[in-house]
């Protein structure tokens, strides 16, 4: 996988006075344009949207101090409309303008070209198994949240602090599958998985239960039938969560022969009385990676 990686790497450097495209990428990655997009997210720490923007914008900002062509031409050449949209772009990344760059030969800042390496730990190992699932539906409270990558959510602890204990207990009295109990679900997340996209969240169950069944004030997701991934950890919380979140994306995902699909990501967490500590099973939809030959 990281092989593949690094050749869209080379793609994207050699089209960065072009449009990129994204399915041309997976093709050359070998996997799909949903998953390619949340490995590079999860690996580079930025979204792939992101990264080609910025290496377009350190080699026109090459360009700019080089003088020997004008603004306007390299606004066109890396893809804006009009030397305004490329002036605001510019300045947003580099914090000058390309005219007071060119000018005064003002600092710039550059995003490195991304290489991806194997780096062999084996510190410990992750538990996890492959199951098929029926359809199901997901019945609980609904927020529309921003995606949060490292500490608290604090939208998503407001939103839960106010929900009705008597809905809750409703939630609790329908018809349960695994994973049983109260479980976090998040859905419609932005491909990017950029910080701060927002996301659904939802805060329910897992059930068999028909729509006449559904509390009042409460939602239904429904879920096709699929396979899931499913992992478990324990530890700190949420440091010990966020990390499994990460650790599935760069060490497991490149290691088996599975790939993300769309679908809800559902987390069952039971905490420790005094709340320092978690136990946490994340279910993640995951599909059979096609067999090249």
């Amino acid at each position: 996988m990281l092989e593949r990686l690094n050749q869209c790497m080379e793609y994207i450097e050699r089209h960065l006075d072009q449009p990129v495209d994204v399915a041309e990428l997976a093709r050359v990655a070998a996997t799909s344009e949903y998953h390619l997009r949340r490995m590079f997210s999860a690996l580079a720490g930025l979204p792939l949207s992101e990264y080609v923007r910025r290496r377009r914008l350190t080699v026109a900002g090459a360009e700019v101090l080089d003088g020997r062509v004008t603004l306007l031409e390299i606004a066109v050449r890396y893809g804006y409309g009009s030397g305004e949209a490329f002036a605001r772009a510019f300045r947003a990344m580099h914090g000058v303008g390309p005219g007071e760059a060119r000018r005064d030969g003002s600092p710039l800042v550059s995003q490195p070209r991304l290489t991806f390496r194997l780096t062999v730990e084996g510190s410990s190992s992750m538990r996890y198994r492959v199951v098929e699932r029926a359809e199901f539906t997901v019945v609980g409270l609904k927020a529309r949240v921003p995606l949060v990558h490292v500490g608290p959510n604090q939208a998503i602890i407001d939103f839960v602090r106010g929900l009705e204990p008597g809905v809750l207990e409703a939630l609790k009295g329908l018809p349960g599958q695994e994973p049983e109990g109260i479980v976090a679900v998040c859905d419609d997340l932005d491909p990017s998985r950029a910080e701060g996209t927002e996301l659904d969240y939802y805060h329910g169950v897992v059930t068999s239960a028909a729509a006449a069944d559904v509390p009042e004030g409460a939602v239904a997701l429904p879920v096709p039938a699929g396979t899931w991934a499913v992992f478990t950890t324990s530890g700190p919380t949420p440091e010990a969560i966020q990390y499994l979140w990460r650790d599935v994306f760069t060490e497991w995902f490149p290691s088996n022969p599975y790939r993300g699909r769309p679908g809800p990501e559902i987390l069952r967490t039971r905490m420790s009385p005094d709340g320092t500590e978690a136990e946490a099973e994340l279910w993640l939809p995951v599909e059979r990676e096609p067999v090249r030959v």
